[in-house]
């Protein structure tokens, strides 16, 4: 069986680029649409319309359906369905129901809570979505859900429009880009959903009395991914998967790991905007340059001869954030070194970096919040960048770095140990410096092994600079593994479909 050259693919997702970001998610939806219309795929991406795309987006995005009737397990609702033209001229489409979305927040309110309503609001997303496909006669092969909040659309799929000319033959496929993010809620959200009492079971969609939307929409999927193979294998091990190991390992062949790519377009020093100078291998003098703004914009010494360290992210416990806060004070204090970090998120996080600067004036510098130009400036301006996450599903932010020279130093878990190549001390090969135990001395001690191959070896270090920058990690690779996936999806559909003959 082979992948018809032209597929009608439909994205369900609660985030993509440029019209709403929380963070990678947005970035990898709007990415892998654009290069799949390039491949000549029909593609539409569906998302909310909530109140930072409705001050985006402005006027541009037109009505198509001023009033679509949405049935939910608890009755009739009703939204509008918007349109505008996306990422890579992908058509992007938002469903308009302001009690849903209407909201400055994505996922929670500004003191970071999880609206309550969260299992309601993208519930209605998916079945609003698939509603928009029969409303408006677009007929996918494909329907691609991403992450939770789309996992309820596979199991609509089958148990609400099964004999549905437009969507029965849709083939489902679901993403995981972070496991550790399921949909989980009280269980009298359930009936909402009005998928029927008998798939409220421990197989399916419950869990220990609760709802776990993604439980169910790994069940119901015909294929699942994650994002990338180190973290595919990494999930479905005894006790991984945050609970969901068993359910990932029953998909057997139809669970598959896809490394994730990189937009180089936005992401590379050749054509960076957004950075003080370009550069490329053959010629780096613009890195220097960039490395003097950096120190400029956090207000360090400038010293080109130092060794600036950087780290950026979403200040949480899976990104190690309190690696780095167990051990920056020792090695700003051990070390001729200087440190800058981006990011927000824990509080106890955000007060502690955002204080640095004070006790390390001129060595330290933070930025507590997210700015996308300062990230760009940051992953040009470092000499090392720093990502100790305890797991990863795949990240960007490394592969990111590679492309602007900044080896990165990473614990070697998921698409973390997949991106990045260990450096050999004796060769000078590599791309980066990773280590095992998520620890704070681990951290500590692969830093000064970086810090000493910047000093010390600096040939090697060079060396590893133009190796990272020739890494490759564009979409145009990783779209052909997802073309295979939907292959996958297609034949499990019909196998399906076969079952009940």
């Amino acid at each position: 069986m082979t992948v018809p050259n032209k597929l009608s693919i439909l994205f369900i997702c609660s985030e993509t680029a440029p019209f709403a970001k929380t963070g990678g998610l947005a970035d990898v939806t709007a990415a892998l649409a654009a290069e799949l219309k390039k491949r000549g795929h029909d593609i539409r991406v569906v998302i909310p319309f909530y109140a930072c795309v409705r001050e985006r987006t402005g006027n541009d995005a037109r009505v198509v359906l001023p009033s679509m009737c949405v049935t939910m397990g608890q009755g009739e609702e009703w939204c509008a369905v918007r349109m505008v033209e996306g990422n890579g001229g992908v058509p992007t489409v938002f469903i308009e129901h302001n009690q849903y979305f209407g909201r400055q927040g994505l996922y929670h309110d500004e003191a970071m809570n999880d609206y309550p309503d969260n299992p309601r609001r993208f519930a209605f997303l998916s079945r609003a979505a698939l509603q928009y496909c029969i409303d408006c006669g677009f007929k996918p092969d494909i329907v691609h859900a991403h992450d939770w909040q789309a996992a309820l659309a596979p199991a609509y799929i089958k148990k609400w429009f099964w004999n549905n000319p437009v969507l029965g033959p849709a083939a489902s496929a679901l993403t995981i880009h972070n496991i550790a993010y399921q949909g989980a809620y009280p269980g009298r959200h359930y009936p909402y959903l009005g998928l029927g009492d008998e798939h409220f079971t421990p197989a399916k969609f419950e869990s220990f009395g609760a709802v776990n939307f993604l439980k169910g929409g790994i069940y119901f999927s015909d294929v699942v991914n994650t994002v990338s193979p180190s973290h595919a294998r990494e999930i479905t091990r005894p006790f991984g998967g945050f609970g969901l190991a068993p359910f990932l390992a029953d998909k057997g062949q139809y669970f598959v790991g896809i490394l994730n790519g990189v937009d180089y377009s936005t992401w590379s020093p050749t054509t960076d905007a957004l950075i003080a100078a370009r550069y490329c291998a053959d010629d780096l003098a613009g890195k220097a340059v960039c490395k003097r703004a950096l120190q400029a914009a956090f207000n360090l010494e400038r010293n080109a001869g130092v060794c600036c360290i950087a780290a950026l992210g979403r200040f949480a416990e899976q990104k190690g954030f309190h690696l780095i806060r167990g051990i920056i004070e020792n090695l700003l204090d051990a070390m001729a070194v200087q440190f800058v970090i981006l990011g927000d998120g824990d509080n106890a996080l955000e007060q502690y970096f955002g204080s640095l600067p004070g006790r390390y004036p001129g060595r330290a510098g933070s930025y507590i919040g997210y700015s996308d130009e300062l990230s760009h400036r940051i992953l040009a301006g470092a000499d090392l960048f720093l990502m100790p996450s305890l797991f990863e599903p795949c990240g960007l932010t490394q592969m990111y770095a590679l492309s602007y020279g900044t080896p990165p130093v990473v614990r070697a878990t998921g698409g973390l140990d997949d991106t990045v190549e260990q450096y050999n001390e004796r060769t000078g090969e590599g791309t980066g410096f990773k280590f095992q135990d998520a620890t704070p001395q681990a951290l500590y001690n692969t830093i000064g092994w970086a810090v000493g191959t910047f000093y010390d070896r600096p040939h090697h270090f060079k060396k590893l600079m133009l190796r990272a920058m020739q890494s490759d990690f564009s979409w145009k690779k990783s779209v052909v593994e997802y073309e295979k996936l939907y292959e996958l999806a297609l034949l499990a559909k019909k196998e399906y479909d076969r079952s009940f003959l």
